[in-house]
């Protein structure tokens, strides 16, 4: 249900509506008939109805735009009058008889409008007539719409340079007074309309006020429009003169409203050319008035203005802009003990960037900003305020959005001060800007200096703060974060050797603080860095003078056993163990045998006393597997130990299939390409018969708990195996066997308790016929294949 007063507004609109249309629809017959005195009869008792007090200004406003309406069609019959003959003077005057004052002014604004159009009398002349004439009316709401009637009907008709209207000498400063005047008159009676009613409607006037605050600020849109207001006339009369009307009417509501109009409908030029005067307003303004926002949209404008041309840029020079600016911000603050942090901040921002681009080569006045931002901030404690803290991202974005180049960014002292008075979350968010801003420019960060200072600034994602507990951390989140400071650290590289050992051991004592969470996702890339530099040293002699005198590989090594190990400490055994073996292989790759046993006997500890799930064994085996048969470093006696310790693995395994795939891969590393000495063709045939042996064994198991052998599958995959070595020359495998594996194949396949396998009839199909397409080669291959008996399955 409405509330009563709502209700009782609607039928005060209802009824002021019905009657203005009455009233119109006299009106409109005395026009057809050209009954002038009828007309302004009429006309009156229309406009009598804006003499109401019983509407808010929103009513009030659908009310004066019917009347405006009318008053538009009476202003033509008005003009046409004037062509028939009749006297605009006469008619002037004879409006004046009108009985109530608001509608008498109403009439005299419309026949005013006309009266200018005839210049029977200088536009001065009559504009002032009617802007004193409107004093008349002091009530806030009609006198605000009585003026904004007077200024919509005389704006196109103001005497400025070039309008036909145009007057003597003096023509601005007439259209300029005009304007000025009604604009003060417009102010006071919005002003006054916060001390109407009583004082617990306080809230419902402010919002009423600010509904009409347009009708005021459209008077300062006219006088920026005037072609005649120079700079010169908007220094010496414009600006003071509006000033003086904000800072004397003493309203937090129109000081706000009217100091953000100047500096949104006026050219930048003019504010940059009266900063002194435009600033010297600020501290006079009401306490509560919220200047930050003020100040920061007028440094905006400048700072785009500056953006839009180089060829503006020395008038910031000469008006010294920047100290005039810091000045005006440092008095404002003071002169507000208790601005908000936000506020602070805010305007410390909004001055970097209009630093940035008024002074992009004056690093020291940015500076010199954060330095000011860093002692407002002193003593407040961590900032906790979102609003706040979004407004320090912006402030430390700033110089990364206009340098490109963080390097830039951390010659800036007070830089990192900043981010000392911000809490864990937006560190956090402050260091994915950062590093999205080296990744998005490529930025290149070259020496351990430059990389200790950076891994300061984002320590939030990479060790673990006190704050925040890691199960209140997003998962995806954590990850996105971490991957990044991954992507980060493959980016750091210095050609120089020794540089670059110094920036792999900053990253490595920064990255080691990062708690058990981390080290998975910063581990890898760096040691992934540091074998990259161990290739680019791979070959040259190591220095005579000792270890300590230059990067070695073996340094690199030692400092990345220790480096891995640390993953074992935080349940990530698998990963440690691919990054043993890694370097492992770059040992081999440098002929340091005793680091890779060393290696890869970490693997094996890292096996057998953390590895228990029967996957990861699975997929750890065939990697060390693979690793080893690549390893040509090693001595018979080391490569003896390895080869011995892989094999025993993979008879270990806790499925028989898995056992069978595992010693068959076996027996690569006894038989290495282009390494006679690393042939040994009966310890492959050893391998692949006990390969068979246990494929024999799954059958026979799988056959007692399930009635079926199950597949084929195994024999098929050791038979490629004996080709592979056959064709490789192994002498101890030979036709015969492989012969005989054949038939054994298609026996089990033909037996009723093997389980249909398509997938393995497809395998055995294709290996025949790699049998079949070998023995059509001819030559020597094709001799070789020649007693191999090809059978097809039934």
């Amino acid at each position: 249900m409405m509330l009563d007063g709502t209700e009782d507004e609607e039928k005060f609109l209802a009824a002021g509506i019905a009657g203005l249309q009455q009233n119109s629809f006299y009106m409109h017959r005395a026009l057809d008939s050209n009954n002038l005195r009828d007309a302004l009869k009429y006309s009156a008792q229309m406009l009598s109805e804006l003499r109401t007090s019983k509407l808010s200004p929103h009513k009030y406003y659908e009310l004066y735009m019917r009347a405006f309406d009318q008053l538009r069609k009476l202003e033509t019959f008005f003009e046409e009058e004037t062509r028939r003959g009749c006297s605009i003077i006469d008619l002037y005057e004879l409006v004046q008889h009108a009985g109530n004052i608001l509608p008498r002014l109403y009439l005299l604004c419309t026949v005013g409008s006309v009266y200018i159009k005839s210049k029977e009398a200088p536009a001065k002349d009559v504009l002032k007539d009617l802007v004193e004439m409107c004093r008349g009316i002091q009530h806030p709401v009609r006198g605000l719409f009585l003026r904004s009637y007077l200024s919509q009907v005389s704006r196109d008709k103001l005497p400025d340079i070039g309008s036909e209207y145009e007057g003597d000498a003096d023509t601005v400063a007439d259209a300029v007074e005009f304007v000025l005047q009604n604009f003060t008159e417009m102010n006071k009676l919005w002003v006054r309309m916060q001390h109407q009613g009583p004082a617990r409607e306080k809230e419902k006037r402010e919002k009423e006020r600010s509904e009409l605050r347009d009708l005021v600020g459209k008077n300062l849109h006219v006088l920026s429009q005037i072609e005649g207001v120079d700079l010169d006339m908007y220094k010496d009369v414009v600006l003071p003169r509006v000033l003086e009307q904000v800072v004397n009417c003493k309203d937090e509501l129109a000081q706000f409203y009217l100091m953000d109009c100047i500096i949104q409908v006026f050219p930048d030029e003019y504010h940059l050319q009266t900063l002194d005067v435009l600033l010297g307003a600020y501290p006079q303004l009401q306490p509560s008035v919220d200047i930050k926002t003020v100040l920061s949209q007028l440094m905006e404008r400048l700072s785009n203005y500056a953006a839009s041309s180089a060829d503006v840029l020395p008038e910031f020079l000469q008006v010294e802009a920047f100290s005039k600016l810091s000045n005006a911000i440092g008095k404002v603050i003071e002169a507000q003990p208790d601005m908000p942090t936000v506020g602070v901040v805010t305007l410390y921002s909004s001055l970097l960037t209009f630093t940035l681009h008024v002074h992009p080569d004056r690093l020291d006045y940015a500076d010199q900003v954060l330095g000011a931002c860093v002692k407002k901030l002193s003593g407040k404690g961590k900032i906790e305020d979102n609003r706040a803290t979004k407004q320090i991202v912006a402030l430390l974005s700033a110089p990364l959005e206009k340098y490109n180049d963080i390097m830039i960014a951390l010659k800036l002292s007070n830089y990192p001060r900043v981010i000392e008075y911000v809490d864990i979350r937006t560190t956090k968010v402050m260091a994915t800007v950062i590093i999205q801003s080296i990744m998005k420019n490529g930025t290149r960060i070259s020496t351990s200096e430059k990389v200790e200072a950076l891994f300061e600034l984002i320590k939030g994602l990479i060790k673990d703060s006190d704050g925040i507990p890691n199960d209140e951390l997003d998962e995806d989140d954590f990850k996105e974060e971490q991957n990044s400071v991954s992507r980060l650290i493959q980016m750091l590289y210095n050609d120089d050797p020794e540089e670059m050992f110094k920036i792999i051991d900053t990253v490595r004592k920064h990255i080691l603080t990062g708690g058990p969470k981390r080290l998975p996702f910063t581990v890898p890339p760096l040691v992934f860095s540091s074998l990259k530099l161990v290739r680019q040293l791979q070959g040259q002699e190591e220095n005579p003078f000792g270890d300590d005198a230059s990067t070695t590989p073996k340094k690199i090594f030692q400092l990345l056993n220790q480096t891995i190990e640390t993953l074992s400490g935080v349940l990530a055994p698998e990963l440690a163990l691919q990054l043993y073996l890694q370097c492992a292989e770059a040992a081999n790759d440098c002929e340091l045998e005793p680091v890779a046993y060393e290696f890869f006997t970490q693997a094996y500890i890292l096996y057998e006393e953390e590895i228990s799930d029967s996957r990861a064994q699975i997929t750890a085996i065939h990697l060390i597997i693979g690793t080893l048969q690549r390893m040509h470093v090693f001595g018979v006696e080391n490569r003896d130990t390895l080869t011995h310790k892989a094999t025993g693995y993979s008879a270990k395994l806790l499925k028989k299939p898995d056992q069978c795939r595992a010693v068959y891969a076996c027996s690569h590393l006894f038989w290495v390409d282009d390494h006679d000495n690393m042939k040994d063709g009966e310890r492959v045939l050893l391998c692949l018969k006990r390969a068979l042996r246990i494929a024999n064994a799954a059958q026979q198991m799988a056959n007692a708990a399930r009635g079926s052998t199950g597949s084929v599958m195994l024999f098929i995959e050791i038979l490629n195996k004996y080709l592979y070595f056959f064709e490789k020359g192994n002498l101890q495998v030979t036709v015969a066997a492989i012969q005989g594996l054949i038939e054994l194949i298609m026996n089990e396949m033909q037996s009723d308790t093997t389980t249909p396998d398509p997938a393995a009839n497809a395998f055995l199909a294709s290996t025949m016929r790699y049998i079949e397409f070998q023995k059509q080669k001819g030559g020597a291959v094709g001799e070789k294949y020649e007693a191999i008996k090809v059978s097809h399955a039934g």
